[in-house]
């Protein structure tokens, strides 16, 4: 089998132990490149299980390294599946943890399923540990359709419910809620991009963005815009706003992207343009689209 792709179920560590040590071990056994990407407790908890065999690993606190889950497949899985072609690599990526926030978990669900389709053909097991005792139980239902195989530290078994990746990830391209009345608004067209540009930055500034990310979130809204201009004809609209923790900036116009890959597979560096969204993803904290004929939203966030 090219790609394995089980999720783990687990109650508490020694049970989240019991299933990544031997996973590890059985990579590093087969001369298999490995890397664990996990949030830092279970990181750390890892790292103590394995010893001086940490070293031999490559290890990520995905609170950090995919804090957006968008940039998770690009980023993280490929860009390790990229490094070692030729050979197999064996994968944890624990995208689901119980800090995450509804408004982050659809585009969670989506990642989980569009692994599945990333990764058809390639040579590689990704396992996903899931926290039966402190995550959301509709989000356990949905590894079952996520996952063609589900485990324990105990027992495998395929799952009675994985359906078509591409299928399920449609299922939650939901409609995003309306801006707030107080949001600022600009229309996009042409000759707004500079204005757009100033805009992003007064209000990322005011937010209390630090320098980087004030550039990496106008680079973002920018390559948007600009995509908005270039490829509808009726141009589109930008809203921001910010709440306690966050500024948000939504682009609205009349596109539909079909491809659901589209921004979580590296464009080949021959291929012109098509790169908009994999750059977004990886400016930003979260990327939350919806999209149909004739309207597509983009919402970026950015942790204040």
């Amino acid at each position: 089998m090219l790609f394995v792709h089980p999720a783990l179920f687990y109650a508490d560590r020694e049970e989240y132990l019991a299933g990544t040590v031997p996973f590890i071990q059985a990579g590093l056994d087969a001369d298999e490149p490995v890397m664990v990407a996990v949030p830092g407790d279970n990181l750390d908890h890892i790292r103590t299980a394995l010893g001086i065999d940490a070293d031999r690993i490559q290890l990520h606190d995905m609170s950090v390294t995919g804090r957006n889950p968008g940039r998770i497949i690009p980023g993280v899985l490929l860009a390790f599946a990229a490094a070692h072609l030729g050979k197999r690599v064996r994968i944890i990526g624990e995208p689901i943890w119980a800090g995450r926030t509804a408004t982050e978990y659809p585009a969670c669900a989506q990642h989980e399923a569009l692994i599945n389709a990333a990764f058809a053909g390639r040579r590689a097991t990704i396992l996903c540990p899931y926290d039966t005792s402190r995550l959301d139980r509709s989000w356990l239902d949905d590894a079952y359709r996520t996952h063609p195989i589900l485990q324990t530290g105990s027992a495998v078994w395929e799952s009675p419910h994985y359906a078509d990746p591409v299928v399920v990830a449609a299922g939650f391209n939901l409609p995003l809620e309306d801006p707030p009345a107080q949001a600022t608004t600009i229309t996009i067209d042409l000759h707004a991009l500079p204005a757009i540009r100033r805009v992003v930055t007064a209000e990322a500034i005011a937010a209390g963005l630090p320098p980087d990310r004030v550039s990496d979130l106008t680079l973002a809204v920018n390559e948007l815009a600009a995509n908005t201009v270039k490829h509808t004809a009726a141009g589109g609209t930008l809203a921001l706003w910010t709440d306690r923790t966050r500024l948000i900036c939504q682009l609205t116009d009349t596109g539909h992207i079909t491809n659901p890959l589209a921004g979580r597979i590296p464009v080949p560096p021959q291929q012109p343009g098509s790169r908009g969204l994999v750059l977004v993803n990886q400016l930003c904290d979260l990327v939350r689209v919806h999209t149909r004929p004739g309207a597509t939203t983009i919402r970026l966030h950015m942790h204040r």
